[in-house]
């Protein structure tokens, strides 16, 4: 239970104002709060958690917990810095109406971000990597939704300042972390 309830509210902070957060809103800004939209970045985030839960089915149980600690730190590490670093790309002049195009630029964002990666990371030192992915999908899907209900309103906060935030708490977390595992060791 506490894979599922860390990893259901790490994606949803890491998502928070994340690019696929801000694809959606901007999608919805320009075309209005189509349902099937909703349902085509439901499905993406889904997608996206499960191969971030696959990903660390298939590495972690080939390493020795020491390995799979320090892998679960590198890639809580990454999230921190996809979150310093990268910023949410312009919204399109002329967004597509196509879902298929959308869902696959969603997808492509979603594999990439941060929340996978901390999905990845918690999956990887979970006793329990399944409970971990389905709170890793709730938070995705969470994330889509908040965008999809949010639209304008939520273009309109600061949405970097808090990524870079929440990004600096995940970095000084993996750095404490690193180090302790290094000295326990």
């Amino acid at each position: 239970m506490t894979g599922f309830l860390l990893a259901l509210m790490a994606t949803f902070l890491a998502g928070f104002g994340g690019r696929d957060q801000v694809l959606v809103a901007g999608f919805v800004e320009r075309q209005g709060q189509r349902p099937a939209l909703l349902l085509v970045a439901l499905v993406s985030a889904v997608i996206a958690a499960a191969a971030a839960l696959w990903l660390a089915g298939s590495f972690a149980p080939q390493l020795a917990p020491s390995a799979q600690r320090m892998l679960a730190v590198l890639a809580l590490g990454i999230a921190a810095l996809e979150m310093l670093l990268t910023r949410p790309r312009k919204r399109p002049a002329e967004p597509t109406q196509s879902l298929g195009a959308f869902g696959i630029v969603l997808l492509a964002q979603q594999l990439t971000d941060a929340s996978r990666f901390l999905l990845f990371a918690i999956s990887v030192a979970s006793i329990l990597p399944g409970a971990a992915g389905l709170g890793g999908a709730l938070g995705g899907a969470a994330v889509v939704l908040v965008g999809w209900a949010g639209g304008q309103a939520l273009l309109d906060l600061p949405l970097v300042r808090i990524r870079r935030w929440l990004g600096g708490a995940l970095l000084v977390l993996a750095v404490g972390l690193f180090a302790a595992f290094r000295l326990a060791g």
